[in-house]
């Protein structure tokens, strides 16, 4: 449902709303079927909020999106789908090694998937988030 509503109804995220609508009907679906994942998705906030720098606010299209000094790493999506930016050369290497696929939407980009469907993928979700943030503070010298 996600993908066909992302694919073919995308224009709809311009409604105002309309996308924090959707992603809270797909965070109530997950709370009806799958209500371990909103432990999971708490989990990576926590750990998220944790590190230097750090903020956690609603990403424009729906879900929770997560920042350090003020650039986004990522978002996490409320049926458990996490969206991660890189480089192209480590999304590559991600992809490469099979547990990612490119972004739902922006296939060419730095941008990579990763469906969160046990409480086990918690450790990997963050390991990435955690790539992600590594690489945006590299340079940052504070």
């Amino acid at each position: 449902m996600f993908d066909f509503i992302v694919r073919n109804l995308g224009f709809l995220k311009h409604v105002p709303l309309l996308p924090h609508i959707f992603d809270s009907l797909l965070k109530l679906r997950t709370f009806v079927c799958k209500r371990y994942l909103l432990d999971v998705f708490d989990s990576i906030e926590i750990e998220v909020l944790s590190w230097k720098g750090t903020t956690v606010g609603i990403h424009k299209y729906g879900g929770l999106q997560f920042n350090v000094h003020k650039k986004e790493i990522g978002h996490l999506h409320g049926n458990g789908l996490l969206d991660v930016v890189y480089s192209r050369k480590i999304k590559k290497m991600l992809i490469e090694e099979g547990r990612v696929s490119n972004h739902h939407l922006f296939e060419n980009s730095g941008w990579i998937s990763f469906h969160l469907v046990s409480a086990e993928d918690t450790v990997y979700a963050i390991k990435l988030l955690m790539l992600s943030y590594s690489r945006m503070t590299a340079s940052k010298t504070d």
